[in-house]
């Protein structure tokens, strides 16, 4: 069993408190996944322009609907070309928004379960498991698919925006959240719905909250948990936009998919804060230039994508600088003490050859900066209730399977689902 280390951080609600108590029946759960986290279906129209003839293999080119995320043949570069071209956003300046690539059509299966969260791909179980361990743990406790428990998959290339600026799929899905919440608490009682989210899964979550009014949340929400949440991004986020990244999928070459992660809204929303990182911290450091978090505008220019210094600055910047309390009680439970990415470090070869990497603490995609973000931003809120706690020794994934995360988890929303609001003198 790996080493625990539990640091716990609470800001208590004026006059308020919680205590536990045994014996209170379940409040439903909704389960919201982080990047790739949940299965993604595609299928192809007559404006599908293939790279190659590699791209109409058989299934792929009838019209009907396959697996595009996780699919297997991914580990072969000749696929690996046809898999990232329908993975590819484009964003159209006209519209101020995101769209999928000319001639491929997507969508989200089993939208409400957690189905498309337990395995990537359900025949091959052994080696694209996620969520499975955690749904297992919830339910031994209880919960019950589709009754209690319930999956919330989105299409995660796909962000959000900032105000005054459209983002037709990320928006829908906040509505389709929404109802989820609301159509969850209604079949349990009326009783308010706990929130359980990985990674991206976390901001999409805030804004949730957020962009709902207080009375909404007060009503629907009875608990907020975020695991190995990066609310203000990651430097692993600038090594995938200058270089690639494998995702640490076998076999992938990182320059293949380069192109296409660059083309994520969601992976802009991934870049580290300004705020939080400062403009004294060196993330990329080159024979030529150094990179704070403050030049990620120029730093898109320079790696030869400078079509994203627009939406980043216009749609996603503001998003990346708010945290917002949401007045709703919020527990985080993070992994810390493995080497995460802290400077990259590129010579004469340029952003084709993978850097050498500078490492610090973090769950060895998030930094720690980014992991106590909320911590460091909501400090001074007397409205909000914050708790953390820090598993030592588990990573950003890992978290989903460890024995010692899962009993964290476990208990926490043990806890939660046994809470009186009781008031102190």
């Amino acid at each position: 069993m790996k080493g625990l280390g539990i640091t716990v951080a609470m800001v208590s609600m004026a006059l308020m408190v919680y205590t536990c108590q045994a014996g209170s029946s379940l409040h439903p759960l909704i389960l919201i996944p982080g990047s790739g986290g949940n299965q993604l279906e595609a299928r192809l129209t007559a404006d599908y322009k293939p790279v190659s003839l590699f791209c109409n293999r058989a299934g792929w080119n009838k019209g009907g609907w396959f697996r595009l995320w996780f699919d297997p043949s991914v580990l072969l570069a000749p696929f690996t070309r046809c898999f990232a071209q329908r993975m590819m956003l484009y964003y159209d300046p006209d519209l101020d928004d995101y769209r999928n690539a000319p001639g491929v059509e997507t969508r989200v299966p089993h939208f409400g379960s957690t189905e498309s969260l337990l395995y990537l791909d359900p025949h091959l179980k052994q080696i694209t498991s996620y969520m499975a361990s955690l749904v297992k743990s919830l339910e031994e406790l209880g919960y019950a698919d589709g009754k209690t428990l319930f999956g919330a998959p989105y299409d995660f290339r796909y962000g959000l925006a900032a105000a005054g600026h459209p983002s037709h799929t990320g928006t829908k899905y906040l509505e389709d959240l929404r109802a989820l919440i609301e159509d969850a608490s209604a079949s349990n009682g009326g009783k308010p719905v706990i929130l359980l989210s990985h990674s991206l899964g976390g901001l999409f979550a805030l804004q949730l909250l957020n962009r709902n009014a207080p009375s909404w949340r007060q009503k629907y929400i009875k608990h907020f948990v975020a695991l190995s949440a990066p609310w203000g991004g990651t430097v692993q986020e600038m090594l995938t936009f200058a270089s690639g990244y494998s995702v640490g999928v076998p076999l992938v070459d990182p320059l293949l998919v380069r192109e296409e992660q660059r083309s994520s809204e969601s992976n802009l929303w991934l870049m580290p804060s300004p705020k939080l990182f400062g403009r004294d911290k060196p993330l990329v450091v080159t024979p030529n230039a150094t990179y704070s978090a403050y030049d990620t505008a120029q730093f898109l220019d320079d790696i030869g994508f400078p079509q994203g210094v627009g939406p980043y600055k216009s749609r996603t910047l503001p998003l990346i600088e708010e945290l917002v309390v949401p007045e709703v009680p919020v527990t985080c439970i993070i992994g810390s003490g493995v080497k995460t990415p802290e400077t990259l470090i590129y010579g004469d070869g340029g952003f084709d050859e993978q850097p050498e990497v500078v490492y610090g603490d973090g769950d060895g995609t998030v930094n720690m900066e980014s992991l106590l973000a909320l911590d460091a931003k909501w400090g001074d809120e007397r409205n909000q209730t914050l708790k953390i706690i820090n598993v030592n020794g588990v990573s950003h994934t890992s978290i989903l399977t460890d024995d010692t995360a899962l009993t964290e988890i476990f208990g926490e929303i043990s806890c939660i689902n046994s809470q009186v609001m009781s008031s102190v003198a």
